[in-house]
């Protein structure tokens, strides 16, 4: 999850993308975030009573045999967080109430941490750095795209135990966390200092030849209005073209790739349609006239994910852009947050998403226009001298 949107409303994509400083998905696109007033119907089918009684023959052998002491809320959780695992879906996940307004913070792009996004790696079951975030604590203390961490504090976690894992890389500001890293079969140690982590700046420069550039790692709350500022800022400096970088953009808040699609798209252009386990449609529409008219080469990577995909499916297929670098990572799928009366939250895969052209792009991704590979040396580099970066020249190349 990898984003409906109101003032009671909050998207997110993920991808299972998880920001530590922290998001999640990251590092994952968020549908709408809404409560539940404890209806039983919606918690309850028809196989409950078969469940129920499955776990009664259990508690009842656990009190009979079992040594030590019961704590009955950790038992709840516990069926609960399986129960939903069982799903088989790596953006579906139980949020106990102790998270959830940390989750619910992290939603909206308020951190305390390192500041790496995070995503799981379904092929070995571990957690991949998917980026440092740039200035953060853990750029500055040599993190690098692609590490596995093996071990927290210590303590070794699964990709199956991301958010768990990513609780306890935050903490309180000005404290420290142990992190063991794999790296080219290589194990380094890690001791980082927590900070206030300001994410998702939306970064712009002029290029040569009056090439406007724009980058930012993430679609939280407000970012379409600052990519709106920094267009408007490198305008006024008489750009003429533009590239927009989502290369390591984990995707985010739904409505931030809408907005940001409705400044470049003609009025009433379709941005994508959203289809439920109904088959019934929801199609987004841009609702104004555009206010960016150039020519515009979007970069993207494996580690373009959700919102991301989603403004580059739009842009494609609108033929409004073209797409420099590689296959995009291919999470299509949108997710609810929910909050129960109890005050834990489901956030559970309600719909997936197509293109404008209809294409689908859960598992399957977006391919560039032109496909240009970084340099094996490069490749999991957090900053690139420009004239070092392939896709960059390349899209430079491109609007001359």
């Amino acid at each position: 999850m990898e984003e409906k949107k109101n003032r009671t409303k909050v998207y997110k994509i993920i991808m299972l993308i998880i920001l530590v400083a922290f998001v999640t998905f990251i590092i994952t696109s968020i549908g709408m975030y809404q409560y539940l007033t404890g209806d039983v119907s919606l918690l309850s089918n028809s196989n409950s009573e078969d469940i129920a009684s499955t776990l009664d023959k259990y508690r009842n052998i656990i009190d009979k045999y079992y040594l030590g002491d019961v704590d009955d809320e950790k038992l709840k959780e516990g069926a609960i967080k399986g129960y939903i695992e069982g799903l088989g879906d790596p953006y579906t996940e139980y949020i106990s109430k102790d998270d959830m307004e940390t989750y619910l913070e992290d939603t909206l792009g308020n951190f305390v941490g390192i500041g790496i996004y995070m995503v799981k790696d379904e092929n070995t079951n571990t957690i991949k750095v998917l980026a440092p975030i740039e200035g953060s604590p853990a750029e500055k203390a040599g993190v690098l795209p692609g590490d596995t961490i093996v071990s927290i504090d210590g303590t070794q976690y699964s990709g199956d135990q991301m958010s768990v894992a990513a609780n306890k890389i935050k903490g309180e500001e000005g404290s420290t966390v142990k992190l063991q890293i794999l790296r080219d079969n290589q194990t380094l140690d890690f001791e980082i200092k927590r900070e206030n982590i300001k994410v998702n700046p939306v970064d712009g420069k002029v290029l040569e030849n009056n090439i406007g550039y724009i980058q930012f790692s993430s679609f939280d709350e407000g970012t379409a209005e600052d990519f709106k500022a920094k267009y408007e800022e490198l305008k006024n400096q008489g750009i003429n073209s533009l590239i927009i970088d989502l290369r390591n953009n984990g995707g985010g808040i739904v409505d931030e790739a809408l907005q940001i699609a409705n400044y470049i798209l003609d009025k009433d252009s379709v941005v994508l349609y959203e289809v439920d386990k109904n088959n019934k449609e929801d199609v987004k529409k841009t609702t104004d006239d555009p206010i960016i008219n150039v020519p515009i080469i979007l970069l993207t990577n494996e580690n373009t994910a959700s919102a991301s995909e989603i403004l580059a499916g739009a842009l494609k297929d609108a033929g409004k852009a073209k797409i420099v670098g590689t296959k995009t990572y291919g999470k299509g799928v949108i997710q609810q947050v929910m909050t129960l009366k109890d005050g834990s939250g489901l956030k559970i895969t309600t719909e997936k998403y197509l293109t404008p052209n209809r294409s689908e792009i859960n598992k399957i991704g977006i391919e560039p226009d032109e496909k240009v590979e970084l340099p094996d040396s490069l490749k999991n580099q957090l900053v690139i001298d420009e004239k070092e970066d392939t896709q960059l020249q390349k899209a430079i190349e491109m609007l001359k």
